[in-house]
């Protein structure tokens, strides 16, 4: 059983402070410009360890490894052509890469579930940059939120979480992008592995060709997948998720999109627009936080499920729809 921690909310001027609560095995809660990520030293098991135990995190489940830039990815993570253009162009941003561990690859075993590849990423936020410079080595981060809870991206969705379970928030406000990054496996040929803030369709121009299918995900959260993010049951709120819907019960919240109003709105426990203007980005953005709110106003008001208007599937609309299949699971 974890002993209680004392979770202290701090801002960018304790970046030093958190650099050094790293080296120490703690863990520290940080933002990107996709969600905020619990951060532990790649390095260290038994802080690796310490993000599956705060987080309930099954320890089949692979990590994504944070580094400052390509050279310190390429310490981590063999190359090729493709993968190299990838980052090039995308790096940094929320674009993360599953690639062959290098031999001497520093991140443990732990926190690649036992794989040969590793899932690595150059995060685009200035706390998250200075922090990693900080530290000076490779930080895996997944969500800072209990596993298969909707992911955070205030400080204060980490804090409702993971109060006493962490040691430090570093709060850089809200996130901008609000959905996890893209996940690209480089093998014989690229893969999507999860839909995310940058969308398909960029980084096969880059590529000059299609993304491969994903093989099919895990049947239950007993399997192991490829990458962080597909298991089937994720990002999931305590209240029941209706997708696709077109009209509204008595008993529901909407979560709605566009400007068109859906039969029995006006009598929903609460209403939210991930977009008024239909606008997928801001979409995005909104997501988790609003799927947090409806949640709670849910659970406070009786209501039996969340209601959520289709959104479409292009651009970022594949990462959205994607988190909902799974908050719906």
């Amino acid at each position: 059983m974890q002993t209680a921690l004392t979770t202290r909310i701090v801002d960018a001027a304790a970046i030093a402070e958190a650099a050094d609560g790293l080296r120490a095995g703690r863990l520290v809660a940080f933002p990107t410009e996709t969600v905020y990520g619990l951060g532990a030293d790649a390095a260290n098991p038994r802080a690796v360890a310490g993000i599956y135990e705060a987080k309930g995190r099954p320890s089949f489940n692979p990590l994504i490894a944070h580094v400052a830039d390509l050279e310190a990815a390429r310490q981590i993570a063999k190359f090729d052509s493709r993968a190299l253009a990838l980052a090039e162009v995308f790096w940094p941003g929320p674009l993360t890469l599953v690639l062959p561990k290098t031999a001497n690859c520093p991140v443990s075993d732990l926190a690649t579930a036992g794989l040969d590849t590793v899932a690595i990423r150059v995060p685009d936020h200035p706390i998250a940059h200075t922090l990693l410079k900080a530290f000076g080595g490779a930080v895996v981060a997944p969500s800072a939120n209990i596993s298969g809870h909707v992911s955070p991206t205030t400080a204060a969705h980490v804090k409702a979480d993971l109060d006493g379970r962490i040691d430090m928030i570093v709060d850089g406000g809200p996130v901008e992008v609000g959905v996890e990054s893209t996940i690209v496996g480089c093998f014989d040929r690229p893969m999507l592995l999860r839909p995310g803030g940058l969308p398909r369709e960029a980084i096969e121009q880059v590529l000059g060709m299609a993304l491969a299918r994903p093989p099919e995900e895990p049947e239950s959260d007993s399997s192991q997948p490829l990458a962080p993010g597909m298991l089937a049951s994720h990002y999931a709120p305590r209240t029941r998720v209706r997708l696709m819907a077109v009209d509204v019960k008595p008993d529901e919240a909407l979560l709605a999109f566009g400007p068109a109003a859906l039969p029995g709105s006006d009598h929903a426990k609460a209403v939210m627009n991930l977009s008024e203007t239909s606008d997928l980005g801001e979409a995005a953005a909104n997501l988790f936080g609003y799927l947090r709110a409806l949640d709670a106003i849910a659970l406070e008001s009786g209501a039996a499920g969340i209601a959520v208007m289709p959104v479409p599937a292009h651009g970022l609309g594949e990462a959205i729809n994607d988190r909902l299949r799974r908050a719906a699971v």
